[in-house]
């Protein structure tokens, strides 16, 4: 968790308050759990002096009737009495079991690690000695602890991933208005750089450099039309998912290097998506560019059109120096690159213009020493 310098104190604070607070409750619940046990100690030792009493009375002496409430009242805790001439009376143990003997000795076993045997003497002769272990109740309260713990983890859990979807949510308002912001200020240069092409119009140029100055300006004007649809919900038109990744192609290839190798395929003429034109070309052009990074500028790019049932595939593949397994998942998520300049934006614009606002997929297919393939899914239309 990151603290910024003005919550880092309070945070602080918080979470050692949290750690207090937790520390009481496990404190309080052993503390209970330990007087619960006295108590079912005491309990045991009552049940041991009235058994000892009940033994050495005669036969025709009224012990009245507190001998046989205590003995009555016994319902929860299981107990196996040895008395003195090696006979067994067990309590509160199922009646098919009591007869068991191997289950009867694993009881005892249980129960001396539990809790300590009680000896019942009297006058100094030894009656019967006196196993129990613990009550329902107190086997249930002895984990309680631990669900509690658990619980207070998952709170916590709750807490952290509410704290970072709520800061990745304010982010992305940030970016998003820094997007819309940009695209505003570039649109008031954009007006004057028209006009001026206007007048170079009227006088005496090459005709050549006004038009060639109108394609930049139209490039201009599809960025700040990208810049400006951040954030917002784009419209999707019925188009041609060839012909629309065919002219971003050739906008691309002409504009690069004579370094780089371009290549187009398509196992179709024409499948119809829908699509934002531009943001969809905005996608082919981070990944082409993304592509010619890792080949430092030399090397081939490929892009291969395969229809797959109700879907379509883009590959995008270039010879760069290939993306770690380990990064696959990650390369999508904002702030992470892999170039020793980049803010680590590109990928997670593309993943969120196709999954976000097309419904489609991207991923990494295959990359290693020979190169990266990239693959755009999207829904065909019909």
């Amino acid at each position: 968790m990151n603290f910024s310098p003005k919550n880092k104190t309070s945070n602080i604070f918080l979470v050692i308050g949290s750690f207090i607070v937790v520390s009481l409750i496990l404190w309080n619940t052993n503390s209970f759990f330990k007087t619960f046990k006295e108590e079912e100690r005491l309990k045991m030792e009552i049940w041991a002096t009235a058994q000892s009493e009940f033994l050495q009375s005669a036969e025709n002496v009224d012990l009245g009737s507190l001998h046989l409430k205590v003995f009555q009242n016994n319902t929860s805790t299981p107990m196996i009495l040895i008395n003195k001439d090696s006979s067994i009376r067990v309590n509160n143990i199922p009646p098919e079991l009591a007869s068991d003997s191997l289950y009867i000795s694993k009881k005892l076993r249980q129960f001396q690690d539990e809790n300590i045997p009680i000896s019942i003497d009297q006058q100094g002769e030894h009656l019967a000695t006196l196993y129990y272990g613990n009550s329902e109740v107190l086997n249930k309260l002895k984990f309680y602890p631990i669900a509690l713990l658990l619980i207070i983890l998952l709170f916590g859990a709750v807490i952290y991933f509410l704290f970072k979807t709520n800061k990745a949510s304010e982010q992305n308002k940030l970016w998003a208005g820094m997007a819309k912001e940009t695209a505003h200020q570039i649109g008031t240069p954009l007006s004057s750089l028209l006009g001026w092409n206007e007048i170079l119009k009227t006088e005496n140029i090459n005709p050549d450099i006004t038009k060639e100055i109108e394609k930049d300006i139209a490039r201009l004007q599809t960025i700040t039309e990208r810049f400006s649809k951040i954030g917002s919900l784009p419209t999707l038109d019925k188009c041609d998912i060839v012909k629309e990744t065919k002219n971003a192609y050739d906008y691309l290839k002409r504009r690069s290097s004579k370094l780089i190798h371009f290549s187009f395929k398509s196992d179709v003429e024409s499948t119809p998506v829908l699509l934002n034109k531009s943001l969809y070309n905005w996608t082919i052009e981070n990944l082409v560019k993304n592509g010619i990074d890792a080949m430092k500028g030399k090397g081939s790019i490929a892009i291969e059109i395969v229809p797959n049932g109700k879907f379509v595939n883009i590959l995008i593949a270039d010879t760069g120096h290939g993306i770690s397994k380990s990064n696959f998942n990650t390369i999508f998520n904002p702030g992470v690159t892999t170039k020793k300049r980049g803010w680590g934006l590109g990928l997670s614009l593309v993943k969120r213009i196709v999954e976000e606002y097309h419904n489609g997929k991207i991923k990494v297919l295959s990359s290693g020493k020979e190169g990266t393939i990239m693959q755009i899914t999207l829904k065909v239309h019909q």
